[in-house]
């Protein structure tokens, strides 16, 4: 699980090692994994209905798991961030897969 103080520690690397502004928008993706496909569906679509934009259902090189990728343009703390993150925490055990992988950040006008 991600606690607050690894956020607190990411947001400050941030901070220091990029020009992104932490206190506004970022590109947030967010990651889900189960070794049935199937399965990450309902999530992806639950989450497109709060406003999630479907990125990817993908397969590990490995063929061991599969990752659904969402990101929305959303602006955070690490308070807020760990609120959401115990969210999907939530959302993945209601829908019996495997984990809430996490997130990854990015600049809004990344392509």
């Amino acid at each position: 699980m991600i606690t607050l103080e690894d956020l607190e520690a990411m947001f400050q690397n941030i901070r220091e090692k990029s020009k992104w502004n932490t206190d506004g928008d970022l590109l947030w993706g967010y990651f889900f994994t189960d070794p049935d496909p199937d399965k990450l569906k309902p999530v992806s679509d639950i989450l497109g209905d709060d406003g999630y934009r479907f990125v990817d259902i993908y397969e590990t090189d490995n063929s061991s798991t599969w990752f659904l990728h969402v990101e929305r343009i959303e602006t955070h703390t690490p308070a807020s961030l760990f609120q959401r993150n115990s969210e999907f925490y939530r959302l993945a055990g209601e829908f019996c897969i495997e984990s809430y992988d996490g997130m990854d950040v990015g600049p809004v006008n990344a392509t």
